[in-house]
């Protein structure tokens, strides 16, 4: 979960301060909360992460997944990434790793197909194939 301080400003106050065409960008600095993750000490992901950490402190995999369960919360608590394709970089090697794929293998995307139009109802059109 993340949190704000109380002075700073809200998520939503955030987005719409970004979102200000003539805004003071000197302002948005000292006004930007400063964000705390407050995390479950006895949650089995954090235990898991902390042995993994301490067993190699340079393992990349478990420097992604701290940093996703930070985006992620950042995300959930309604704050924009600053960074996304940073966070989608990230989610697709969590994804090569979960599915045991070679980190290494060309992302090549002329071998994905074309989607076609079906001309079929709303109940033919929903089912993946």
């Amino acid at each position: 979960r993340l949190v704000t301080g109380e002075y700073g400003w809200s998520a939503n106050m955030e987005r719409i301060m970004k979102a200000q065409a003539l805004r003071d960008n000197s302002m948005s600095t000292y006004m930007t909360s400063k964000k705390t993750m407050e995390v479950n000490p006895e949650h089995p992901i954090i235990k898991e992460l902390c042995k993994k950490a301490d067993a190699d402190s340079k393992d990349k995999t478990v420097k992604d997944l701290i940093w996703l369960l930070f985006d992620t919360s950042l995300l959930v608590s309604g704050f924009a990434l600053e960074e996304p394709n940073t966070f989608a970089g990230r989610l697709h090697r969590m994804i090569k790793l979960g599915l045991s794929l070679d980190e290494d293998a060309a992302d090549d995307d002329e071998d994905v197909p074309e989607l076609e139009e079906s001309g079929g109802d709303a109940a033919d059109s929903s089912k993946m194939e």
